[in-house]
């Protein structure tokens, strides 16, 4: 065997080396990605379920449902954003007079609302998270497996 062969040969091992090992940390950084979204997930979904939140009999979808996911969340913030108009006379917060009582309610509404959104929002970030954990994961192991060809 020559010399030449022999240092390709190590080139190789060294760069099939490196691939695994870089497909394995991946593949561990998405599984950690997917874990803390599902773990998010879940926390937001009992917080919700724990309000014994039911989307309004009026609304525009899911209506009756539990509150305790991001459709059924969106649909209550939807209504209740109705409900404040309608009680305003379809004046938003800032449209209210200062002494206007009906101001006290729209406010509510309002923060009911973002507190809804925000829920929404955190799913989206969990799913997010999920996803492209579940990326990593297949481009690790993906990694992991050349690697392991490199070394042939």
């Amino acid at each position: 065997m020559s010399s030449t062969t022999s240092q390709t040969e190590a080139v190789a091992t060294q760069r099939g080396g490196f691939v695994k090992l870089s497909g394995i940390i991946i593949a561990v950084i998405g599984a950690i990605m997917f874990v803390g979204g599902a773990s998010t997930w879940v926390l937001v979904q009992n917080q919700l379920s724990a309000e014994n939140i039911v989307v309004a009999e009026d609304a525009s979808f899911l209506a009756g449902d539990n509150v305790n996911g991001p459709f059924s969340a969106y649909a209550q913030a939807q209504i209740i954003n109705e409900h404040a108009l309608d009680a305003s006379g379809g004046k938003t917060y800032a449209e209210l007079d200062r002494e206007d009582p009906v101001r006290a309610v729209v406010m509510n509404g309002s923060f009911l609302r973002a507190s809804l959104f925000t829920s929404v929002l955190a799913f989206g970030v969990s799913a997010m998270a999920m996803g492209l954990g579940l990326v990593q994961v297949l481009g690790g192991v993906a990694l992991h497996k050349l690697g392991r060809h490199e070394d042939l």
